[in-house]
């Protein structure tokens, strides 16, 4: 097993640089990129101070795509990339004019502590639920229960929160339109700072988790309820275990090996994010953050935000054996 989790690490590199490359290429030739639009602003300039139209001059244009580092062929620039990856530095982002390690460091923690909380709130209540679900199966508490998870699985959380954002937010006003804190959290006291981000982060918190609730409770269910059926849980009960005994001294154990794969996917979603749910609520998130970099051409963000998201997912992949590992030992990695 310890020669899988290292053939495991040692495929990441290989993989990272293989996406980065694909992306560095796209956004290279992309039309509207940082050089295109420096060119339309200064020829812009230049026809407003003068009679006769503007234009650069060609050693104008070779400054400006040496300024941006389009002067050299694509896989040299690539490879300069690299190098400054190595020692730390992603580059300047052409939006926001700072280090794009600075931008994605404002914007992780954004993302980070919606993606624990909603990590938190999820398998707190869909693992109980799918439980007491599985118990009582074809109840009149399974069958309404299925009918709430189902609606929240087919709604999408963006399409939930324009809804409630419409309506919640504008049209009553019980939630703020969006941000992560309010304008004035600076000046509140401890407490008065806690109730401004809750109730900031009430409605994405509820799209956040709409659809891993649906998943994780349906998943718990139908694990539990398989390995009710089988034969060892019925010897277990002829012999003189109580039903409950049954439910969580033997199958549920069993069932929390997909629980743990699901939960080292989540783990690489941490940081990712939600593009959509970000862009609705204006939270400045890595989501939105890689939005409004894909919109205006700002390749450094792009391909910044897009390295953290891969080392996450690569991460949470490998978590996710990790559980499997310990969850069951019967399990062995080749």
């Amino acid at each position: 097993m310890r020669s899988y989790f290292l053939r495991r690490l040692l495929l990441i590199p290989p993989t990272l640089i293989g996406v980065t490359l694909v992306v560095f290429l796209i956004t290279r030739f992309a039309p509207g990129g940082p050089v295109d639009q420096a060119i339309m602003r200064a020829q812009q300039t230049v026809s407003n101070h003068s009679v006769g139209g503007g234009s650069l001059s060609d050693e104008e244009l070779a400054q400006l795509k040496a300024y941006f580092g389009y002067d050299k062929p694509p896989l040299v620039a690539y490879g300069r990339w690299l190098v400054q990856l190595l020692h730390g530095d992603l580059g300047d982002s052409f939006r926001y004019g700072e280090p794009v390690t600075q931008v994605i460091r404002e914007a992780i923690p954004v993302t980070l502590t919606y993606g624990i909380i909603s990590l938190i709130i999820t398998y707190s209540i869909s693992v109980p639920l799918g439980v007491l679900k599985a118990m009582r199966h074809r109840t009149r508490f399974d069958n309404i229960s299925s009918a709430v998870i189902i609606v929240s699985y087919a709604v999408p959380g963006y399409a939930l929160g324009a809804l409630m954002v419409v309506y919640l937010a504008a049209h009553f006003g019980w939630f703020p339109m969006g941000g992560f804190v309010g304008e004035n959290w600076s000046d509140l006291t401890v407490s008065g700072k806690v109730g401004d981000f809750v109730h900031h982060a009430v409605l994405p918190l509820i799209c956040y988790t709409a659809g891993g609730f649906a998943f994780v409770s349906l998943l718990t269910k139908n694990q539990l309820m398989d390995n009710l059926a089988a034969d060892y849980v019925r010897t277990a009960v002829a012999k003189g275990a109580s039903y409950r005994r049954a439910v969580f001294g033997h199958a549920f154990r069993n069932s929390l090996i997909p629980l743990a794969t699901d939960l080292g996917q989540q783990v690489g979603y941490l940081v990712v994010g939600s593009i959509l749910i970000e862009t609705i609520f204006d939270i400045n998130g890595m989501g939105l953050l890689f939005y409004n970099a894909t919109l205006d051409r700002d390749p450094m963000v792009v391909m910044g935000v897009l390295l953290v998201d891969s080392i996450v997912l690569f991460t949470g992949n490998l978590i996710g054996d990790i559980l499997v590992a310990f969850a069951d030992p019967r399990v062995r990695f080749k």
